[in-house]
C-alpha cells in the first residue's frame, strides 16, 4: 500500500465516492445498512480526520476565507474544465475523470425528462470540488456533511470519531439542538465544510431552491438516508429533502464504463449555462 500523508489518506477523492456506494446501493437489505467493518484503511482514516477537525470554528474561518469568493473569476464551464485538472492518483484507464462524471449525472437525468435546471444541477453538483484545486485537503473537502453547533447525530457514518472532535466537550454544541432555535431552518445551519456547503453560496443566486438543496445536501446521508436532524428543519427543508432524494441516485448510480463523448455534448451544456449564468461568475 503506498504511503499516506496525514491530510490525504484516500488513494483519490472518488475513492469516498465509491465508499458511498458500498454503503448505500440500489439494493440492500435492510440489515446491511450501517456495516462499516469492510471500509478501507484510507476510508477510516479519512473520516477520523474529518470528524475530528471540523468544528463549528473550523467551518467558520473557512466561510471567512472562501465566501467572500475571491479566488477566482470563471463561467461555469471553466470550472467543470478546471475541476478536470485534478489528479487522481487512482489508474487513469480505469477511472472516470471528474468531466466524465459530471456528464454521466446530467445525462442520466436529461434522459428522464426531468428540468433544465434539474439537468443543470446533475452537470454542476461537485464543482465545489475545486477546493482541492485551492490547496483545501480532502477531508475539507468530501465527506458526508452534518450540522456544527448541536450534538452529533449516531447516525452519521464513524460517529465514534466526534469523541476526539473538541466540540464534543462544548457545553452548549453537545445539547440536542445547540446554538439553534427549534425547527428554525437549515438555511440557518451551520454545516460542516466541504465541496457542496462551497458551491452551494458560489450558485445561490444562480439556481432554483430545489437545485439548491441538492447541492448542499447532497452528502448530508443522515438527514436524507436516515431522517436525523428533522427537529431542526421546517417545512421547507422537509419539501426540499424530496428533491434531495430524487437527486440522490443520479450521483450514485450512474457511473458506467462507457464514456460520454464530451465533444459532442459540449456545446448542449453550454448553452444550457448561458440560460442560468452570466459569463462569469466569482469563486
Amino acid at each position: 500500500m503506498k504511503d499516506r500523508k496525514p491530510d490525504a489518506p484516500l488513494e483519490s477523492i472518488g475513492e469516498w465516492d465509491d465508499d458511498v456506494l458500498r454503503r448505500y446501493p440500489a439494493e440492500k437489505k435492510a440489515q446491511d445498512f450501517r456495516d462499516y467493518e469492510h471500509a478501507s484503511p484510507g476510508v477510516r482514516e479519512f473520516y477520523r480526520l474529518n470528524h475530528t477537525r471540523q468544528t463549528y470554528a473550523f467551518v467558520q474561518e473557512k466561510r471567512a476565507r472562501f465566501l467572500p469568493r475571491q479566488q477566482r473569476k470563471m463561467g461555469v464551464w471553466q470550472a467543470v474544465e478546471f475541476l478536470n485538472t485534478l489528479v487522481d492518483q487512482s489508474d487513469p484507464d480505469t477511472e472516470l475523470s471528474q468531466i466524465e462524471h459530471l456528464l454521466q449525472t446530467a445525462e442520466a437525468i436529461r434522459r428522464d425528462g426531468h428540468p433544465r435546471w434539474f439537468i443543470l444541477t446533475g452537470l454542476m453538483h461537485d464543482l465545489g470540488k475545486i477546493l482541492c484545486l485551492f490547496g483545501e485537503p480532502q477531508w475539507a473537502v468530501v465527506g458526508d456533511t452534518f450540522p456544527l453547533g448541536c450534538q452529533f447525530s449516531a447516525d452519521i457514518v464513524f460517529a465514534e470519531f466526534f469523541a476526539e472532535n473538541p466540540d464534543a466537550q462544548h457545553p452548549v454544541y453537545q445539547t440536542k439542538y445547540g446554538v439553534y432555535a427549534p425547527g428554525g431552518g437549515l438555511e440557518n445551519v451551520c454545516m460542516s465544510w466541504g465541496h457542496d456547503e462551497y458551491l452551494y453560496h458560489v450558485v445561490r443566486d444562480f439556481l432554483p431552491a430545489e437545485g439548491l438543496a441538492m447541492i448542499r445536501y447532497h452528502s448530508f446521508y443522515a438527514a436524507h438516508r436516515h431522517g436525523a436532524y428533522d427537529y431542526l428543519m421546517n417545512a421547507e427543508d422537509r419539501s426540499l429533502l424530496r428533491w434531495v432524494r430524487a437527486f440522490n441516485p443520479y450521483d450514485l448510480y450512474t457511473k458506467s464504463s462507457q464514456r460520454p463523448d464530451i465533444a459532442a455534448l459540449t456545446p448542449y451544456y453550454q448553452e444550457l449555462i448561458a440560460e442560468f449564468f452570466p459569463d462569469e461568475i466569482a469563486w
